[in-house]
């Protein structure tokens, strides 16, 4: 058929189906592999792919954002929320439009999330060069700024022929849809090439319907792996991301009671055991809690499932004993292998009845399974001390952590991204579902969490409600989609969690030995005392929005919330953490004037002693 090569990608992605694998309880369905395109149509992607995109609309519908940067977040959102089953489309104009994008880009390679980025680029013909939006490189004319993609994403390519959608695209849902290496794929179209017409095979528009990929692990890496979990007296399971993107749950559960093994959750993990399950240890690491801290320093043989072993999973490797043992079940290669760990690479679902098979009959000593659910109570009597209310006001991001939890069911999901909040929810948020939360960590970005939000609402529609926690601080860099989901019909209540500054970084900040400067209100530059009235703002977007000063004015405007985009802005205090209790490394310097950063730098030295050597 003699189409445009904007129209045959168009065609392309409406012909691939993936069979949803189902979670316990339900039956898999056939559903569009890419179910959707979040676009902001500008010159170099509105005449050529707008164009295909209207006459599809329905069979892949678009959603209107109000910034690229957000598209592509709302868009990696909603791939995790999806268990990375289903992809969408973020697609934008040349130039500013598209290095906008990047972030999100980066965001979503962090994460090891699918997102398929589309951006216009400049005429291949270079005839009308420079164009509206163009960088020009002298020394390298064939350089655009979509060349700024190539360290973000899994797949990269600019369609210089239309011949080469016949192979790039597949290529691009095939790195998309690995599951050990999974990412976003970046596609540039140079504005003539999207244009031009061609014949395209007929066949490469059949539809394709994708199977779950659940890659096996080697006989020879189970055995071995078996053989030494057997060895174990303290062995202790840490359940990352890969537990969710293999629809894992069910398993993980049942393998640690089977043999009684603890289990720990990273931040992109939580919600794989639910906060009553008897073998669940709680977070670990920076932004963990205590008692799950305390069963990683014991433990001797780790299995760490789906987990890429982030610094604060590991306390930048402090946390751990010296001599503790890991084996990494992972689908990914790069990240089985991690600080010298016997490797188990494959799918965590298969992986772990495969392990189980070869373990029947045994179990963890009945005293360290004993240990570990008395730490779990240790740790809900802390959280029930720290969501408490206490009379204080303002509240605590503990206090209003607490209350969301309280008024949210087993079908909702909750979400954030920066700051302090992550710290607050991933301890005190009891996981009431499986895969129910959302903490975007792998690249902290601020502003992921509205963005994120309206992504997770879609995706989570026809589940429960979404629930969203933001800091101000996030909320001023990007709050733009409170008015895309207000337009898109979306349901999802934000909660903006209001200290006056980036209070979080403030704390590090002093918290090394340096003085308060540039992150509060308080101490920018010629500050006059201006503040935002978020409620205001959010209902000049299309919210429903209150102001609450207190704890029972949360309760109530959370039971009282309506169909749509509510939002609930109040004061929190600006010091009140909970504690995590693992080391974390950064860069306090080694030479000072200040008092301060010399005793921190000694306490840093010092923490760095415990530091675990690998790779």
């Amino acid at each position: 058929m003699r189409i445009t090569t904007a129209e045959a990608i168009v065609r392309y992605l409406i012909a691939q189906r993936v069979v949803l694998e189902p979670v316990p309880g339900s039956e898999p369905v056939e559903a569009p592999l890419f179910p959707g395109v979040f676009a902001i149509f500008g010159h170099g992607n509105v005449t050529s792919l707008g164009h295909s995109l209207e006459v599809h609309r329905d069979r892949i519908p678009t959603w209107r954002g109000q910034n690229e940067q957000g598209m592509g977040l709302a868009a990696a959102s909603f791939a995790k929320a999806r268990r990375r089953q289903q992809i969408m489309v973020a697609t934008s104009s040349v130039g500013p439009g598209a290095t906008n994008m990047v972030t999100a880009a980066g965001m979503a390679m962090a994460n090891r999330l699918p997102v398929l980025f589309i951006a216009g680029d400049t005429f291949h013909s270079r005839l009308p060069d420079p164009v509206l939006q163009q960088v020009e490189h002298f020394g390298a004319p064939s350089t655009t700024v979509n060349d700024a993609f190539r360290p973000v994403v899994r797949y990269w390519d600019r369609i210089t022929d239309p011949a080469q959608v016949l192979s790039s695209l597949p290529q691009a849902v095939a790195a998309m849809r690995d599951p050990g290496e999974c990412g976003p794929a970046f596609l540039g179209l140079p504005q003539d090439v999207g244009a031009v017409a061609y014949d395209f095979p007929d066949e490469f528009f059949a539809t394709v319907i994708h199977e779950p990929l659940r890659p096996r692990a080697d006989v020879r890496q189970l055995d071995e792996a078996a053989a030494l979990l057997r060895t174990a007296q303290r062995p202790l399971i840490i359940a990352g991301g890969g537990v969710h993107y293999s629809l894992a749950e069910r398993e993980l559960s049942d393998f640690a009671m089977r043999h009684g093994i603890p289990v720990v959750e990273t931040v992109a993990g939580k919600s794989s055991l639910l906060w009553d399950h008897p073998r669940y240890g709680g977070p670990v690491g920076v932004t963990g809690a205590a008692p799950a801290n305390e069963l990683a320093s014991n433990a001797d043989v780790i299995l760490a499932v789906g987990s890429r072993l982030q610094d604060f999973t590991t306390g930048s490797w402090t946390v751990f004993h010296p001599e503790a043992r890991f084996i990494g079940l992972n689908a990914a290669r790069f990240d089985a292998v991690k600080h010298r760990s016997l490797p188990v690479i494959g799918d965590a679902r298969e992986g772990l009845l495969e392990l189980s098979a070869r373990m029947e009959g045994w179990a963890s000593p009945p005293e360290w399974t004993a240990t570990g659910e008395v730490l779990r109570s240790d740790l809900n009597a802390f959280i029930d001390d720290r969501t408490a209310p206490d009379g204080s006001l303002p509240m605590s991001y503990a206090q209003a952590v607490g209350a969301v939890n309280a008024q949210a069911t087993p079908a909702d999901y909750v979400l954030t991204a920066s700051g302090g909040l992550p710290g607050e929810l991933n301890i005190n948020w009891h996981s009431l579902g499986l895969a129910t939360f959302d903490c975007e960590y792998g690249f902290s970005t601020m502003g992921y969490e509205i963005s994120g939000g309206w992504g997770a609402a879609i995706a989570n529609a026809h589940r429960g409600r979404t629930y969203v926690l933001v800091g101000d601080g996030a909320y001023m860099m990007m709050n733009s989609d409170i008015f895309s989901a207000a337009l898109s019909g979306t349901d999802m209540t934000v909660l903006i969690c209001d200290n006056e500054g980036f209070a979080v970084i403030e704390r590090l900040q002093v918290g090394q030995g340096g003085a308060s400067y540039n992150n509060m209100l308080r101490d920018s530059h010629g500050h006059t005392g201006a503040r935002v009235d978020f409620r205001a703002h959010a209902a000049a977007m299309g919210a429903r929005a209150v102001t609450v000063s207190d704890i029972d004015e949360l309760r109530e405007a959370l039971a009282d919330q309506k169909p749509g985009v509510n939002v609930i802005s109040m004061k929190v205090r600006e010091s009140d953490w909970t504690e995590g209790g693992a080391f974390w490394q950064v860069g306090v310097p080694e030479v000072s004037e200040r008092a301060q950063v010399r005793e921190a730098r000694e306490r840093m030295d010092i923490g760095l002693k415990a530091q675990r050597r690998g790779v």
